[in-house]
């Protein structure tokens, strides 16, 4: 059985040589889904150590459940089983130099940040945590220049010519053109005439 809200996957199973490479593979697929690929060699070899314990000295049954969560930038995996007896930490001196297992809580300490042991209800969980690896801030996109738009040059309307009439499409703001601007020829010089008769 597995579940995994958002931060959190656990699954229940038998401890059996068959199960804990399932387990591996589930442990690694789930970090992956967190985007944590650095944490999954050294999750999956924790996490199959602490399996290999219980199913060589868990008593009375090699039944347990395996929790990996993620809480900020911490990665903690545990097993809990139904054996209350603590476990013991092999100095090395016993093992094998080439052995491939049986190092046990040696190798979950080498690998780990921390660990620890805990009583629960009738058994205990045994636990590791590995530090999450923080989030590479984004790239800064370089900010898109827009082009801005080319100034609009507004002809200025040239001084019209006294008594030159101005054309009505010659408004304030309106480019002035040559023909809008052209003075009455000869009204520059032509005599001021009187409206009243004399």
């Amino acid at each position: 059985m597995i579940k995994h809200p958002s931060r959190h996957c656990s699954v229940e199973l038998q401890a059996l040589p068959s199960r804990i490479g399932q387990v591996r593979r589930i442990v690694s697929a789930q970090l992956r889904y967190w985007h944590l690929d650095p944490l999954i060699d050294r999750a999956a070899l924790g996490v199959t150590e602490l399996l290999t314990n219980v199913h060589r000295h868990a008593q009375p049954d090699k039944n347990c459940t395996v929790e990996i969560e993620l809480q900020l930038d911490r990665l903690t995996v545990s097993v809990r089983d139904h054996d209350p007896r603590l476990p013991v930490v092999e100095d090395g001196t016993e093992i094998a130099p080439m052995a491939t297992c049986g190092r046990g809580l040696a190798m979950v300490a080498a690998v780990s940040e921390s660990w620890g042991v805990r009583p629960h209800d009738d058994g205990k969980v045994v636990w590791f945590t590995l530090p999450a690896p923080t989030a590479a801030p984004k790239s800064a996109r370089p900010q898109r220049r827009t082009a801005e738009p080319a100034p609009r040059r507004i002809a200025e309307p040239e001084p019209a010519t006294a008594g030159a009439p101005t054309p009505a499409h010659a408004t304030a703001g309106a480019p002035a053109t040559a023909h809008a601007t052209a003075a009455v020829p000869g009204a520059a010089h032509a005599p001021a005439r009187s409206a009243v008769a004399s």
